[in-house]
């Protein structure tokens, strides 16, 4: 049976402070629904998915999945992030196939950004 990924959700300690760094940064657009869940679409995201009030947060030392982003200008997108609150966990660094850096949101959540690798 084929089943393919299409919504992901993450924990946020405040969907206003998330919101406000995701659509500065990456140019995503929320959908609230209540006062506990907000949500983003494939549209802007590349993936429909949603953050939940919680206070928790996904970090890869914890186990959890690494949710993992795509910028065609790495570095520009490492100094959005900073720039927004968001906290380097893992400077850009090479892997096969390309280069990429690890960051917190101001919630605490832990991601990736990819790039290919520099020409």
């Amino acid at each position: 049976m084929k089943a393919p990924i299409n919504y992901i959700e993450l924990p946020a300690n405040d969907l206003v402070k998330i919101k406000r760094f995701f659509s500065d940064v990456f140019e995503w657009q929320f959908s609230d629904y209540g006062e506990q869940y907000t949500a983003f679409s494939s549209a802007s995201a590349g993936l429909d998915g949603g953050f939940y009030l919680a206070p928790l947060s996904s970090s890869t030392e914890a186990g959890a999945a690494l949710v993992v982003l795509f910028s065609d200008a790495l570095e520009a997108c490492l100094e959005q992030v900073v720039e927004h609150g968001g906290r380097v966990v893992k400077p850009i660094f090479e892997f096969p196939g390309g280069r990429r850096f690890h960051f917190c949101d101001p919630c605490g959540n832990e991601w990736a950004v990819w790039s290919l690798p520099e020409a």
